[in-house]
């Protein structure tokens, strides 16, 4: 099996994917800054898999660091997720987004060039479709970014096809995702988000444990059945499994793709709230607030398009997804700290 370098692998889909590698026979070395993830991700890695990953604690944006890390090591290919991901921070921040996301991405395709590694799978966004005219959303939607996160993924992804259609040796995976949630199965990594969670499943989860009094709904007024907004969940490990999907679909068929990685089933907010107090038996208490900005009513995906070129499907329904959400919150009410 290959050897695969992977950017912000101590974070929440970087450490999935890891463990993923390993259990089917690559070898990996990881590459994290920290500011947003725990190294602690690649021990509980090596208490599943028996296997100690090469950590290096460095920056995308310390392009020596990364070049060392290259002259130290042969690989195959290289796994892209590290780079801020809070759309709200985004808004906040523009030119620490742009210049984190952008410079770093630029900096490591640089380092990549120099050493001829040109196999790569860049961890892209469902927010590159912006507010999406219609669902479910296909990979030939319109494409524009509603916020400077999602800008961020949509100029990479330009970059890449540029760098594509400069150099046919370079092989590249563009996989958008929908809403990752769950964790693994063992109950002992998850998602760990720092402060209160941006995202919806680790809201729910700290509200389960009692470290946050209620959920906070954005919207009880959209288009939908019961007003709240509709997203395309999908479980962290499926999500994982895509991405070594990607790695072997690039071996055998080089070229370009992008690809949506999600279930293709929209669920409202309160579904799951629904889903998750079934699946935990502890009630939710939520409160309605205004609508956030930029928050499209309904978004999921088409995944056709990854089953027929990657040979993908979603396999982890919602229930799968809640039962393993609470079975990491519970063994670890305080994440990895």
């Amino acid at each position: 099996m290959s050897k695969v370098f992977v950017t912000g692998g101590t974070g929440y889909i970087g450490s999935h994917t890891v463990l993923e590698l390993l259990r089917n026979g690559h070898e990996v070395v990881v590459m994290d800054n920290l500011s947003n993830s725990s190294a602690e991700s690649l021990n509980r890695v090596k208490a599943l898999t028996g296997i100690s990953v090469p950590f290096y604690q460095a920056d995308l944006l310390d392009k020596e660091a990364m070049s060392a890390i290259f002259a130290e090591h042969t690989f195959e290919s290289v796994v892209h997720f590290a780079g801020l991901k809070a759309v709200g921070e985004s808004v906040e921040k523009p030119l620490w987004y742009y210049k984190n996301n952008i410079t770093g991405t630029l900096n490591l395709l640089e380092v990549m060039q120099e050493n001829r590694v040109k196999n790569l799978v860049f961890s892209s966004s469902c927010t590159v479709y912006g507010e999406p005219d219609k669902v479910p959303i296909s990979e030939d939607a319109p494409l524009s970014a509603v916020n400077p996160y999602g800008q961020t993924k949509l100029t990479i992804e330009y970059i890449l096809r540029d760098l594509f259609q400069a150099d046919q040796d370079w092989n590249m995976a563009i996989l958008r995702y929908f809403n990752p949630v769950g964790a693994d199965q063992s109950g002992t990594m998850g998602e760990d988000p720092n402060g209160i969670p941006n995202n919806l499943m680790p809201y729910v989860t700290q509200v389960a444990v009692g470290h946050l009094p209620y959920l906070r709904v954005f919207g009880n007024d959209y288009p939908t059945q019961d007003g709240t907004g509709i997203r395309d969940y999908i479980h962290v490990t499926d999500l994982a499994l895509g991405h070594l999907k990607a790695i072997e679909t690039l071996r055998l068929s080089p070229g370009l793709i992008r690809c949506n990685l999600g279930t293709g089933n929209g669920y409202s907010v309160l579904d799951v709230v629904k889903a998750f107090e079934t699946a935990s038996g502890v009630a939710i208490p939520y409160q309605f607030m205004p609508r956030r900005a930029g928050d499209a009513a309904a978004a999921y995906a088409d995944p056709t398009l990854a089953e027929t070129l990657l040979g993908w499907r979603a396999e982890r329904d919602l229930e799968q997804m809640c039962k393993d959400s609470w079975k990491w919150q519970v063994n670890n009410p305080n994440g990895y700290s």
